[in-house]
């Protein structure tokens, strides 16, 4: 385990817009509460709360993946009809402290959705 510090920094803030997410023209997710995950010099991720999002929809997958600061990924695919949309969504179920808030929240993967928007709220 890393912490986050003036080398790695790591913000956790939550978003003031309405997030968004949609596949094949459907809502995933519905969120007043998602949060902002700033990463070092990565692109910030948006998590939403698991009670806004579509579960009905996702199914849980094998994927599994570390990262040092935050702790053990497990994802799940997207259901759309007889499509699969294989590892779509990522979650920290268990993160490690310096990232608790993300607990009970999903990230998707921008390129496997059609949109995530942010609108004003």
């Amino acid at each position: 385990m890393k912490v986050p510090g003036p080398d790695h920094p790591i913000t956790v803030r939550p978003n003031p817009a309405r997030v968004v997410v949609k596949l094949r023209g459907q809502v995933i997710a519905d969120s007043r509460k998602a949060l902002t995950l700033k990463e070092a010099s990565y692109p910030a991720v948006l998590y939403v709360p698991r009670a806004d999002v579509d579960m009905a929809l996702l199914t849980r997958s094998d994927h599994h993946t570390y990262c040092p600061y935050k702790g053990e990924a497990s994802y799940f695919n997207i259901m759309m009809g007889e499509e699969d949309f294989a590892n779509a969504i990522w979650t920290y179920e268990s993160p490690y402290a310096a990232v608790s808030e993300i607990k009970d929240h999903l990230a998707f993967y921008p390129d496997r959705v059609d949109s995530i928007e942010e609108l004003p709220d």
